[in-house]
């Protein structure tokens, strides 16, 4: 699986038709080989670089934190990126329905996984998290994982392009939905004390 990460980025058109072609795996094989390990990115780069390098922004000193409270938010951030995943592609196999598209739930989570990639990718930003970098790296990322999801879904669904651009614009928009829930959740839960932990 990880071997389409650089088709995706080299030649996505192609990519997303030699993915169409393979035969399908299982759900819990798609997570092992491919979402397990690149949704570990951004968590574990992020775990680094908030107990080493700390938190820059502007010409202030760096804030760090503690070994304990990084673990957890590292934790926690990589459950909802895996819950993330999930929640997307069930919702691609139910709207699919819509646009006279017949996928498994299992391509619906691999089409899932494979367009948050550069997401995943741009986590290794957090290694050294200035607030500038971050904002570059995510903003390059988002950009690019919106063009994987308008280029790949028709091409993934065999469906034709203008049903395809409406399709992606309903998964985009349930998108943004699911990273403000869990934006909301991480508010409560920061709320309710289980928060950053600074390093003296």
């Amino acid at each position: 699986m990880i071997h389409h990460v650089l088709g995706l980025f080299t030649h996505p058109d192609q990519e997303w038709l030699e993915i169409r072609g393979e035969k399908e795996q299982s759900i819990s094989r798609m997570y092992l080989t491919h979402t397990l390990i690149l949704a570990a990115i951004p968590p574990i780069s992020a775990f680094v670089g908030m107990t080493q390098s700390g938190w820059v922004i502007s010409d202030r000193a760096p804030v760090l934190l503690t070994l304990e409270s990084a673990g957890w938010m590292a934790l926690m951030s990589y459950i909802a990126m895996l819950a993330g995943v999930a929640v997307m592609g069930g919702f691609i196999h139910w709207m699919a329905r819509t646009y006279d598209a017949s996928p498994t739930l299992a391509s619906c989570v691999a089409f899932s996984t494979y367009t948050a990639t550069p997401l995943f990718i741009g986590g290794l930003a957090a290694l050294y998290p200035h607030m500038w970098l971050g904002m570059m790296a995510g903003l390059a990322a988002v950009c690019y994982t919106v063009y994987l999801l308008y280029v790949g879904l028709p091409l993934f669904m065999n469906i034709p392009a203008d049903e395809g651009f409406m399709f992606s614009s309903s998964v985009l928009a349930v998108g943004l939905v699911v990273l403000v829930a869990i934006m909301a959740f991480t508010v409560v839960l920061w709320g309710i004390g289980v928060g950053p932990q600074y390093t003296p």
